[in-house]
């Protein structure tokens, strides 16, 4: 059972289109009996199980039942490696939890040499990073992810501070589960090659629920939802969790399949000892241990004389160790040749059982016919017009998995959603494909926190705490309301309205505020000179529009002030004027592609900001400023190339004021340099940098090993006598996403002789 994952991910760390349709509900301890199994025609049913198909040749119906045992589960392809080398067959599968996801994986055709090499690729972060792939999030999604706000959304309703109700949404590991899973969309599931049940819990009733058709993968994210870190799996009222909590090893669902000879595979929930025993978390996990334990008790006790039990014995291996799940399938392997006297006793002739083999290795093609509607079920608060314009899906055209994993998952990735799945429904005259979005229930208002540090270990440090609080849908075109607040070296609130002018959300207007005061070094060759304080508050005014995920383009107006201040420095630094009107035309255009806004492997974004300053806007001065920047990212294996540039000028004949030049130097930004050291009228910089993934960690991002080569050059220095010509640079750096940030610790020099040691805390 996975319940021990818990523990694991606490320690560790402090959707998928699918759906299940039919579902039986069967109290815990039900639907078996104690001695030998009954035969095929007089087992015990649940309502809506067909009968069970008779085996061929009157031989006895095998039903493989598989616990749980989170990622102790790998252990179960030992076991079938063995079956198949015996040639036992195989007439039905019932599985909990991890068993369901084995289980599944056999029954749609999945042989066990290639589960073994897809479980030898996988890993605690491939399976339960809960965001969808960063590509298909929204725009603005994309764009929280540019700052330094590190921690997971705490949900704001009522006047509560509201959490999820798992750590991690499901998402990516749907995506694993469809990778085993041969069996996409809408199934009958004794229409498999092998007729397969998967067991989950009610949460609220706290019976057992039994799947015996739907959607496959929804079906076995059900199983193995592990309360309080994988959330839920809601249905029709129902809210599924992990089945190890009332029927980790289901043996009376086989009977109720018709089994006459049951073969169970029971992994075992191995206690903690007693000096581990030393939180009420630990306690907690040990009663939930020993409840686990019990059912499976009850379910061993179902077991009659011509059924086989396989236990392996996996010792001290975590339940939450997903980064070496492949350990364990020898593990099986030993144990099921234990007991393979009593296996071989059930052996096919060679001919027959490779017949055998061939049928359930042909699984009949998903049902791909036109829908003559699609429809989306209701909501409370998003507009469905809003998530129709999301679904490139249309009646009257054939269904295509891949489009629609490619609908659903754009759907997740606007953040309003715990999960969205789908159905097909038969209905009088027509085929319904209907779309289930289950908006978050922490929500509609969100905060989040965040932090960032940066030294060179000589005198400049600089330290930001960040929070943020999001509105969402305060009317029916999904106005958001996002006010951001950043205390340290730049102080500043940022509070703006983003409302949509139409439901598709293509066009917006988004008026805002923005009150700064920050402190701006100025520097002569190495040493700091002055010190500027600038204080100003604008109003601003945009129009734009969202191209979905890809990006974003607006122009606006501004309007302000700035006070401008010399803190300390020479006389000749002092500002000709201290006090400005600011009035503005603004235009910026972003582009993101990127795979992650930490370490990304792959991808590209980019943007421009213009900002023209006019007397007609109630302007003091004249002049224009426009900056662009790229990034693209190449990686093959652990290695990363990563290629960037920056550049900004003046444009037209007008220069920049002194309170709005270009600031540049610091960790990647010409390394070797003070942070914040060049200061001037124009820039440009080119970098490359390369880095490989030295080592990787549960639930983040790894462990990374590098270094940067550097080209730049600032034009029209403020202080006479600064560098003026082209600068190179580059950096060595070790680099760890934390859980409160990346974390980079780096040594960079310049060829002029600059050098410094940096340590970075947040995106450089």
């Amino acid at each position: 059972m996975l319940l021990r994952t818990l523990r694991a991910l606490v320690v560790a760390t402090a959707l998928s289109p699918s759906l299940v349709f039919a579902l039986d509900d069967v109290p815990p301890g039900t639907g078996g009996a104690s001695g030998p199994p009954l035969p095929a025609a007089s087992a015990p049913s649940q309502s809506g199980v067909p009968t069970p198909t008779p085996t061929p040749g009157g031989r006895p119906r095998i039903c493989l039942v598989l616990s749980g045992g989170g990622a102790r589960g790998a252990a179960h392809i030992g076991v079938l490696k063995v079956l198949e080398s015996l040639r036992v067959p195989i007439d039905c599968i019932a599985g909990t939890s991890m068993g369901s996801l084995v289980g599944a994986a056999y029954a749609t055709g999945i042989e066990p040499d290639e589960m073994e090499k897809i479980v030898g690729g996988l890993s605690a972060s491939a399976l339960f990073r809960e965001r969808p792939p960063r590509q298909n999030l929204s725009s603005r999604r994309k764009e929280e992810d540019r700052s330094n706000l590190v921690t997971p959304e705490i949900g704001v309703k009522g006047g509560e501070l509201l959490l999820p109700k798992g750590a991690f949404t499901g998402v990516q590991l749907e995506k694993v589960l469809r990778e085993l899973a041969g069996a996409p969309g809408y199934r009958n599931f004794d229409k498999l090659p092998i007729p397969y049940r998967a067991v989950a819990t009610d949460l609220v009733t706290g019976t057992a629920v039994v799947f015996s058709e739907g959607e496959l993968v929804r079906a076995m994210r059900a199983s193995m939802s592990v309360p309080g870190v994988i959330a839920p799996v809601e249905y029709e009222g129902k809210m599924l969790v992990d089945g190890g909590l009332v029927n980790n090893l289901p043996v009376d669902v086989a009977h109720a399949m018709g089994a006459d000879i049951i073969i169970a595979v029971n992994l075992g929930t191995s206690l903690m000892p007693r000096e581990s025993l030393k939180s009420a978390l630990s306690v907690t996990m040990q009663m939930l241990n020993i409840l686990t334990e019990q059912n499976v008790r009850k379910a061993l006790a179902m077991l009659g004389p011509n059924d086989i039990l396989i236990e392996p014995e996996l010792g001290d291996f975590s339940a939450g160790d997903f980064d070496h799940l492949s350990k364990t399938i020898p593990i099986g392997e030993a144990a099921a040749q234990k007991v393979e006297a009593r296996l071989a006793a059930l052996s096919l002739p060679p001919e027959q059982y490779a017949m055998l083999r061939k049928r359930q290795l042909m699984l009949p093609p998903a049902d791909s016919r036109p829908v003559d509607e699609v429809r989306i079920a209701p909501m409370e608060r998003v507009n469905r017009e809003f998530i129709t314009s999301s679904i490139q899906t249309k009646p009257g055209e054939p269904l295509n998995e891949q489009r629609l994993d490619d609908d659903l998952s754009r759907i997740f990735g606007t953040g309003d959603f715990e999960h969205v799945d789908y159905r097909i429904l038969e209905e009088p005259g027509k085929r319904v494909l209907s779309v289930d979005a289950i908006e978050k229930s922490y929500g509609p208002n969100y905060v989040r926190f965040g932090l960032g540090l940066s030294t060179d270990f000589r005198g400049d440090t600089y330290f930001n705490l960040l929070a943020s609080y999001r509105r969402t849908w305060l009317n029916s075109y999904g106005a958001e309301w996002r006010t951001d607040v950043q205390v340290g070296q730049t102080s500043r609130l940022t509070s703006e309205l983003y409302q949509p002018v139409n439901a598709n959300q293509s066009l917006f207007v988004a008026p805002r505020i923005e009150l700064e005061r920050r402190r701006q070094n100025v520097f002569q060759d190495t040493s700091r000179i002055a010190t500027y304080d600038f204080r100003r508050y604008d109003f601003g005014f945009d129009v734009g529009t969202q191209f979905t995920k890809y990006g974003e383009l607006r122009a606006g107006v501004v309007f302000g002030h700035q006070n401008i201040a010399l803190s300390t420095g020479p006389q000749f630094l002092v500002p000709p004027v201290t006090s400005v009107q600011r009035g503005a035309f603004t235009s910026r255009f972003l582009i993101d592609q990127l795979d992650s806004a930490i370490f990304p492997r792959e991808g590209y974004a980019g943007g421009v900001n213009i900002y023209a300053s006019r007397p007609e806007l109630g302007a003091d001065q004249t002049y224009t400023k426009a900056e662009g920047s790229g990034t693209y990212a190449w990686s093959s294996g652990r290695h990363t190339l990563n290629l960037g540039f920056r550049a900004g000028t003046n444009i037209g004949g007008d220069p920049l004021p002194n309170y709005d030049l270009f600031q540049w130097g610091g960790f990647l930004q010409q390394s070797g340099y003070s942070t914040g050291q060049l200061l001037g009228q124009n820039l440009q910089f080119v970098r490359a940098v390369y880095y490989n993934k030295v080592a990787r960690q549960s639930l983040l991002e790894g462990v990374y090993g590098g270094f940067s080569l550097e080209l730049g050059r600032m034009g029209g220095p403020l202080v006479p006598g600064n560098p003026t010509g082209w600068l190179k640079s580059g950096s060595v750096f070790v680099a760890i996403d934390s859980p409160i940030g990346p974390l980079y610790v780096a040594y960079g020099r310049a060829a002029a002789g600059h050098y410094g040691f940096y340590l970075f805390l947040g995106k450089p």
